[in-house]
């Protein structure tokens, strides 16, 4: 499982450095849940978004750029240059979210390369090293590695494994501190991934962008088959205002250091929009393979070399990320697994009379799809021509039978080929003490409740442990102890005053610790009074439109997502862990109150390792 250090392997593989002089810098901006049409750029008149279609103008537009339909494989295929299955890459939460150890990340060959390396913002393929962005070839990372977060304002966040406040609003946050990174490095080429979480729920935005948008009228409505929510539509086209914002002022920072001409700015999304709004009248929303969950903005600007105004119609998407990078950037020798994707330099740079006929394919949950030039081939087999009909309302099979055979035939081979890798079972367990990091964070996301032990919201990721009422409650993980030692265990809690006083064990393998909870954090949730849009309810797993009045209903009701609380940590001591994978066991040997306590995650931080016998 240890992943070895990214420096001696590529440079085992060969990992070419060219000259400081001639290495441009690169910014990746990705936006989360941002739809093709949740901009000024692109036709939509229900909001404003100045900085992203100066940079669009100022660079190439993609106008036919494609990703994959959720999150993470999304992220997986940015970094890897290859489709999400090949990675592993499953899901968005409970580690089905973890690119696979084999995979050598676009910032592993960038750092190999002498580049300073960052990101910044929501990382999404790992929490635990070896999965972790540290391990993956970022040096410096700042955010979190969840899939969503529950409330965006001075929010807890990490930097570098280790657990730190958030100031304001987390988009404004965020890029701030990639703003400073490159302040910092202004001298070195570095390569920075900023992340942006928004337009992702919860619907959070400062006042100064909701105010605009609160009681506006939407003048482009979403297609009439699709229901659109208007209150959510406000809320994420404010978000996106400020996403622009903040554009604005790290395209503005980049002037200030004098770097725009040599600094290759990307900005795009990373799937179709998160609700029915306007979307340039395709069809489908996040989470689908039809266009209009998988086509996104995709804009490039170097001025030192890349035309300003050129539009490519050419279809293309995240896993060229990596070929088209290492390629503009002069890296021109190194080691990965096969790609799928291909270099987009020389659409860039336009040079080549030609440019090959290539199928896209989009798959999530079972589903594919496959995008040609000019047709694209739904999960069941109904062909549509884009060109003339993006809405996919015309099935064109029967016209163009051939073609529809053709994509049908890549289609099965794609999924045989290449989704079936998700198929095995994924036995990964979760990574503990790797030895070339100080920390490791088990979150609650990652743990399986046993008894009375509910999360706090029905989406894992930003979700924590209560109702853990009695002695025959537990809580577990699937745990690898990568390197043997003594680690420093914290637990961060919640417990009322009248409920102090039960003793807890944490158990992995024949060794232990106890502790008994003696002071009382009874903070309040959080999150409510920030939402623009209020988050879903259920009862008993069925969706309610209102918190219940009754209170043995509202005792079951549970949050879509989980709000948040302040969850301070109480140190458990020291507990010495043998290398090896058992279950990590939460568990109370007394209860004194009428629960023991909530829990958010457990922080392991190495006091004396042991050398690993790996």
């Amino acid at each position: 499982m240890i992943r070895l250090s990214v420096l001696y392997v590529l440079a085992a593989l060969g990992v070419t450095q060219v000259t400081a002089s001639a290495r441009p810098n690169v910014v990746v901006i990705l936006t989360d849940d941002q739809g093709w049409g949740d901009l000024s750029h692109h036709g939509n008149s229900n909001l404003e978004t100045p900085s992203i279609d100066r940079l669009a103008r100022q660079g190439a537009d993609f106008r036919r750029f494609y990703v994959s339909p959720i999150c993470s494989p999304t992220r997986a295929e940015l970094l890897t240059g290859r489709y999400s299955p090949r990675g592993g890459v499953i899901s968005a939460s409970q580690g089905e979210e973890r690119l696979d150890l084999d995979e050598t990340t676009i910032a592993d060959i960038f750092h190999a390369s002498g580049y300073r390396t960052a990101a910044f913002g929501k990382w999404h393929n790992g929490m635990q090293p070896p999965y972790h962005p540290n391990a993956r070839g970022f040096e410096e990372f700042y955010g979190f590695c969840s899939g969503h977060w529950g409330h965006y304002f001075d929010p807890v966040l990490e930097n570098n494994g280790k657990i730190v406040q958030g100031k304001g609003f987390i988009v404004d946050d965020l890029t701030n501190r990639a703003m400073d990174y490159m302040e910092k490095h202004r001298a070195e080429p570095f390569f920075v991934y900023l992340s942006i979480n928004t337009p992702h729920s919860p619907m959070q935005v400062p006042d100064h962008w909701w105010d605009k948008f609160k009681d506006k009228e939407l003048a482009l409505l979403s297609r009439e088959s699709d229901p659109e929510s208007i209150p959510h539509t406000r809320a994420a086209l404010a978000m996106c205002e400020n996403i622009d914002w903040n554009v604005g002022r790290l395209m503005e920072k980049l002037d200030d250091l004098e770097l725009a001409g040599n600094t290759i700015v990307i900005y795009l999304s990373d799937n179709g929009p998160n609700g029915f709004r306007w979307n340039g009248g395709m069809k489908g929303r996040k989470g689908t393979v039809d266009e209009g969950g998988v086509r996104v903005p995709f804009f490039i600007r170097w001025p030192r070399r890349i035309q300003a105004g050129i539009i490519i119609p050419e279809i293309a998407g995240a896993i060229d990320l990596l070929a088209t990078l290492t390629d503009l950037a002069g890296i021109d020798k190194y080691q990965t697994l096969p790609l799928d994707g291909i270099s987009l330099k020389p659409l860039l740079l336009q040079k080549g009379d030609s440019w090959p006929e290539r199928l896209y394919f989009n798959y999530f949950n079972g589903k594919a799809s496959v995008r040609s030039q000019r047709f694209r081939l739904d999960d069941r087999g109904s062909l549509f021509d884009m060109n003339n009909d993006p809405g996919q309302q015309l099935d064109v099979s029967e016209q163009f039978p051939e073609i529809a055979e053709q994509l049908r035939g890549a289609r099965k081979n794609f999924v045989e080929k290449v989704a079936s890798e998700l198929t095995r079972k994924d036995d990964r367990p979760f990574t503990l003490g790797h030895p070339d990091f100080e920390f490791t964070q088990i979150p609650a996301r990652d743990g399986i409740p046993h008894g009375n032990v509910q999360r706090s919201g029905r989406a894992p990721n930003d979700s924590y442990f209560t109702n853990w009422t009695n002695e025959a409650d537990r809580i577990t993980w699937d745990v690898e102890v990568l390197s043997a030692g003594d680690y420093r265990v914290e637990l961060y809690y919640t417990c009322p005053q009248e409920d102090l006083g039960s003793t807890i064990e944490l158990r992995h393998g024949d060794t232990s610790i106890r502790a008994q909870v003696t002071e009382a954090n009874d903070p309040p949730l959080r999150g409510a009074e920030a939402d623009r849009v209020r988050r879903r309810y259920f009862v008993d797993g069925v969706e309610v439109e209102k918190w219940p009045s009754g209170k043995a209903e509202a005792d079951r009701v549970q949050v879509g997502e989980s709000y948040v609380k302040d969850f301070k940590p109480l140190d458990l001591g020291i507990i010495p862990l043998k290398e090896g994978r058992n279950p990590l066991t939460l568990r109370a040997l007394k209860v004194a109150g009428n629960e023991v306590m909530d829990v958010k995650f457990l922080m392991f931080t190495r006091v004396s390792p042991q050398k690993s016998r790996r």
